[in-house]
């Protein structure tokens, strides 16, 4: 098993460095607004577009999709900062800039500046990925790296749980507005826990210069590395089936199945099976692997949603066999992204921001990409969003396959 690998490296703020569980929390937190910052606008698109008098049924998925194109975009710049002037102080800029843009979003006029707004939250969110990542790696190498990430996964997840429902409990009292109200209280509390509590696990002796020659070789190495870059991509493109659920979602559970207000609730049956095969591949992956399971689990995924695609392509699908098929799927997500992003993040510890940023922003603008072709392909029926699944799944497959040459599901070595 591995131990903590670069534990020596870490600086306390003030002497206040966390436990391992306040650390695990910390970081879930860190990813899970960014979540949050998707999740809890779900309830609120219909009141948003009406409020705009937009037009056209899908447009305001662009509110989930400005969000998703800073963020993949900005990925890029956040991560050779978090290299050159450590984790800590580029996380609180990151943070304070999200807070502010919260509060444009919450004051937007127009719908342009509502996009502008959010394109500028998820610019500033994309710290959080970046540096949440960095400071796994930063603390962890191999088997461990894959349990803490997806100790931090399983928390993390609480929150696509509890959005929807966040957002539409905001939505019986107040306008849509205020989500963002919520939003910024949220994103403001983990400014000050990240003032008060995080840690520099970055020493001066391993920081980089911030100039274009380093910048470039950090690039150039993160892109070559064939393990790294193979499920970076194969991740990105199964990121694009979750994306593509989270924008045609309220249409598929509200209009296809007619749920109404119980909407909030299906979809956090659905997200909740992800946060438990998250706590489970914890247990698991010290022993059997990153790989093994993954792997499995990206196999099974492709035959479920195959099997999914072929039932919407033949016979009107029932809510239930819906809502089970989703289900599954979304529990065996919970054994791929955290092993994944752990494959990707190993051969690149001594440049861990810089790879973060890469790799975040391939996965998000793939997925992004992705999922919003699938979200406007939606007509009224499930098949897009199943045929989706099923695709990008093959596709992830394939990419994997490419990756380890043919030798799928060899055990992670110890």
């Amino acid at each position: 098993m591995d131990a903590p690998s670069t534990t020596a490296r870490i600086e306390p703020h003030r002497d206040a460095r966390p436990g391992f569980v306040e650390f695990i929390a910390l970081v879930a937190s860190l990813m899970a607004l960014n979540a949050l910052s998707i999740d809890v606008m779900l309830a609120g698109l219909p009141a948003i577009g009406a409020s705009f008098d937009v037009v056209g049924d899908n447009q305001p998925q662009l509110v989930l999709g400005s969000y998703l194109v800073g963020f993949a975009a900005a990925q890029l710049v956040w991560g050779p900062l978090a290299d050159s002037f450590g984790r800590r102080p580029t996380l609180l800029v990151g943070l304070a800039c999200f807070v502010l843009a919260s509060i444009a979003a919450g004051f937007a006029p127009t719908f342009d500046a509502l996009l502008f707004a959010r394109f500028m939250q998820g610019v500033t969110a994309a710290s959080t990925r970046v540096i949440a990542v960095a400071l796994v790696r930063d603390c962890y190498s191999g088997r461990e790296m894959g349990r803490v990430m997806s100790l931090a996964m399983m928390v993390f997840m609480v929150v696509p749980i509890l959005a929807p429902g966040l957002g539409q409990l905001v939505l019986l009292v107040a306008s849509w507005r205020w989500i963002f109200g919520l939003i910024f209280c949220l994103s403001a509390a983990l400014l000050l826990w990240s003032a008060l509590r995080l840690p520099e696990t970055l020493g001066r002796e391993a920081r980089r210069p911030l100039q274009l020659g380093p910048l470039l070789e950090g690039y150039r190495e993160t892109l070559t590395n064939r393990i790294t870059m193979g499920y970076t991509l194969a991740l990105g493109v199964f990121f694009g089936s979750l994306f593509g659920f989270l924008t045609s979602a309220q249409q598929v559970l509200q209009e296809v199945y007619g749920l109404g207000l119980w909407f909030a609730v299906a979809f956090a049956g659905i997200a909740l099976t992800m946060s438990a095969a998250s706590l489970i591949n914890a247990s698991l992956v010290r022993s059997i692997g990153m790989r093994p399971l993954s792997h499995a689990a990206l196999i099974c995924f492709t035959v479920v949603s195959l099997l999914h695609l072929g039932l919407a392509l033949t016979l009107p699908v029932p809510f239930w066999v819906f809502f089970a098929l989703s289900a599954v799927t979304f529990i065996l997500f919970g054994f791929i992204g955290a092993n994944f992003n752990a494959l990707a993040m190993e051969p690149m510890g001594h440049i861990a921001g810089t790879a973060a940023s890469v790799i975040g922003f391939a996965q998000t603008f793939l997925g992004a990409v992705l999922g919003s072709i699938i979200g406007q392909a939606y007509a009224g029926t499930i098949i897009p969003l199943v045929g989706g699944y099923a695709l990008l799944g093959v596709a992830s497959l394939a990419i994997v396959a490419v990756a380890e040459r043919g030798k799928l599901m060899r055990p992670q070595p110890r």
